[in-house]
């Protein structure tokens, strides 16, 4: 801090635009802007290099809500932090105290980490009043301080892969569980962004064929104060505590250059980079939380309260509070957020936790909120991929396929009903085929592709791949909850024994199952979305819930990846990705409805049991049928020319015989889930022998014509040999028609 402080902030220059939140450094100054439109007083507090010595200055402006002021003489590098007066009322959703040093929501740096201590909190914690209590004690000392910045980067001329949806391939992933096991990073780099953009990750993940990296929340989050005290942390980040801010543990160098560098690097080699945003709620909890920011600034704008008991927070996130969407400020705020991450970071999309809490609006969720509308208009993050979990613990707050146009949403459905049909779980049929046909019944509307649902099995918040096939149970016990916490319906199976098993005939169906889960969801229409550490049988031992478990249950063990297991599961993924990019009928350009015919008799989707036939209602409706066949057909980079895929699902324990449908094709193995290394065909008379628990793919190229003459040609083969075949007349008149 300049030891020539001006002993008061200049008012703006009312001649000027009035510039953007936050602290802004013009060269020769900082300029300093905040929201709150019922404080009566804000100060802008100054401190040292040591966040000690604090020197207090009265905002001199505020008009529609916002205190700005100039401060000459202040450039980068300087700690800051604010205090608002006004009524201390809880009653009426009013909780003003300037003895709380409150952090600029839109500081783009933090100096420190929480220090918990009672002195946080608006109220006299412990006190038999409650929140209704008031606390005077100063909290400066245990709260984290703003950062002047101004960073300078050459990009080098980055440009944003902007990889079509159709070809993306998610990697969700923990940056610092990531990297901070594998020995090919140092030490110091290890969890962090200095990792994630060296060579050797980059190499990996597009060897794999990895599109996009989806990073769990890397915004400066809490570090929760009851999990401090078991000695435990907030290891997956959903608790932020600032939206301009990352933070502090994920910056090997502790500059924002190396967040830019590393999106770079990816780029680079055409991987996109998506974060895992929090807007939902903040850390600062319910009523009972402590004032950080938030609440101290302006708890009736910032946050949703009860309309007739306004001391209380609306808890629509099960987090405690919930972000109030309806006012304009918050929406500029996350907006602001939004744009700074995509322009100065160059981030290529957002996935929304509760989304459809950003979405409610007084009367319930509504697709045409105030914030979608505003995100699709803006012409930036109207423009990079935006993914929302599509549900929150509110009313009516499953909202899946009811986001807006131009959003893709979870699609927590996928999840579960590929896990219960391989699961071995009745009457799935149905689901299965909807799930692999995009699961059109919720997101074809509004022009909307088959993109707009990404598919999963698993992902941060559950099972890994290798836990859902080796456990019925969750078994959270280092949570310190009595294994109360994650959820209790995994649609899990352990196959025979619960956890890892010597037993080789066990550890092989697990194998087989997992292959199988993989492979539907690549053929799936729908983004696939991959959990990291999938791929090479990562476990984290039944935990279904590693929130607060910032070590080795949680972080990539990546000597998996040695092992045979691991190494020939990672092989079967890159390959299945490889597929999928190279059979465009495996993307889903369109949703299928059987409604296109490429050739006389040949729609793009058809449907068949073991025998080859079409499903009748009754096929559909069969409780105990496990046993399905699609077939997908389009048009080929020449017009007179077809591309055929057929997707062959055994559920089942057993071994069945698929009867192909006609027309009889000279099909070619894609994939043998059930044996990877298999490369040939072995088919008998049309029919091939599909193991349990497992997928077939096939795929052949024919010209459109050779397609209704083999048509034809099978439906001829019921005339009795007195009858004249007159295929070669009918391919005569099509062909002249």
């Amino acid at each position: 801090m300049s030891n020539d402080l001006p002993d008061r902030l200049l008012p703006p220059d009312p001649h000027h635009d009035q510039g953007p939140l936050g602290a802004h450094w013009d060269g020769r100054g900082t300029y300093f802007s905040i929201f709150s439109e019922s404080a009566e007083l804000i100060e802008l507090c100054l401190f040292d290099a040591a966040g000690r010595h604090e020197t207090r200055l009265e905002m001199p402006d505020c008009v529609d809500g916002v205190w700005r002021g100039y401060l000459p003489n202040v450039g980068p590098g300087q700690l800051y932090g604010y205090r608002a007066y006004g009524p201390y009322d809880p009653k009426h959703g009013l909780r003003f105290n300037p003895h709380k040093l409150l952090i600029d929501p839109y500081a783009r740096r933090l100096a420190g980490e929480i220090r918990w201590h009672d002195a946080l909190y608006g109220y006299r914690v412990g006190s038999p009043r409650g929140d209704l209590s008031f606390d005077r004690r100063d909290s400066a000392a245990y709260v984290p301080k703003g950062i002047v910045v101004h960073d300078r980067f050459d990009w080098a001329g980055d440009r944003p892969p902007r990889v079509p949806w159709s070809e993306t391939v998610i990697y969700e992933a923990h940056l610092k569980g990531l990297t901070q096991r594998r020995d090919a990073f140092l030490e110091h780099d290890r969890g962090t962004f200095g990792a994630l953009g060296h060579a050797r990750n980059i190499e990996y993940l597009k060897h794999l064929g990895i599109t996009a990296v989806e990073l769990l929340p890397i915004h400066a989050f809490a570090r929760d104060r009851y999990l401090v005290e078991q000695q435990l942390t907030n290891y997956w980040g959903y608790n932020t505590l600032a939206y301009f801010a990352p933070d502090n543990a994920y910056l090997s160098d502790g500059t924002l250059g190396q967040i830019k560098w590393a999106v770079r690097q990816l780029h680079a080699a055409g991987i996109e980079v998506i974060l895992d945003v929090v807007y939902n709620h903040t850390c600062e909890g319910s009523e009972l939380g402590p004032t950080l920011s938030f609440r101290g600034l302006d708890n009736q704008a910032y946050y949703r309260l009860l309309p007739d008991q306004p001391r209380h927070h609306i808890n629509d996130t099960g987090c405690g509070n919930t972000v109030n969407f309806s006012h304009p400020a918050v929406i500029r705020m996350v907006m602001d957020s939004l744009r700074y991450w995509v322009q100065e970071f160059h981030i290529d999309g957002f996935r929304f936790d509760l989304g459809v809490t950003l979405g409610r609006e007084p009367g319930g969720f509504d697709p045409g909120a105030g914030f979608f509308d505003a995100l699709m208009q803006d012409p930036m993050l109207s423009r990079v991929k935006l993914i929302s979990e599509p549900w929150d613990i509110g009313p009516g707050g499953y909202q899946i396929g009811n986001h807006p146009a131009g959003m893709s949403e979870w699609n927590g459905k996928f999840r579960d009903d590929i896990r219960r049909y391989w699961k071995g779980d009745a009457g799935l049929r149905p689901a299965l085929s909807a799930r692999l046909q995009g699961s059109a019944e919720m997101f074809d509307h509004h022009r909307r592709r088959p993109w707009a649902g990404i598919n999963f099995i698993t992902a941060h918040d559950g099972f890994t791949l290798e836990d859902l096939v080796s456990y019925n149970a969750k078994h959270n016990d280092a949570n310190g909850e009595d294994n109360r916490d994650g959820s209790d319906h995994n649609d899990s199976s352990n196959w025979g024994v619960e956890g890892p098993t010597d037993d080789t005939a066990i550890v092989a169906q697990r194998d087989r199952l997992k292959r199988a889960m993989l492979a539907t969801m690549m053929i799936s229409h729908g983004t696939p979305m991959l959990l990291a550490g999938d791929e090479f049988g990562q476990t984290q031992h039944g935990n279904n819930n590693v929130y607060c478990q910032d070590n080795e249950i949680a972080w990539l063990d990546w000597s998996l990846l040695d092992g045979e297991r691991g190494a020939c599961l990672h092989d079967f993924v890159a390959r299945l990705i490889a597929l999928r990019r190279e059979q465009p009928l495996l993307q889903g350009l369109y949703f299928q409805h059987a409604q296109l015919e490429l050739a006389p008799g040949v729609r793009d989707v058809f449907w068949f049991d073991e025998d080859g036939k079409d499903l009748t209602e009754d096929d559909w409706n069969n409780p105990n049928a496990r046993l399905l066949g699609l077939r997908r057909v389009g048009p080929a980079a020449d017009d007179d020319t077809v591309e055929v895929v057929v997707a062959l699902f055994n559920a089942d324990g057993a071994a069945f015989r698929f009867e192909l449908p006609p027309p009889m094709l000279d099909y070619r193995l894609l994939l043998d889930s059930n044996d990877p290394s298999s490369t040939e065909l072995h088919a008998i008379d049309g029919s091939v022998e599909l193991a349990g628990h497992s997928v077939m793919l096939l795929a052949a190229r024919t010209e459109r014509a050779a397609l209704s003459s083999e048509r034809r040609r099978a439906a001829n083969q019921s005339l009795t040999d007195d009858e004249p075949d007159n295929t070669a007349a009918d391919d005569g008149a099509e062909q002249a028609a």
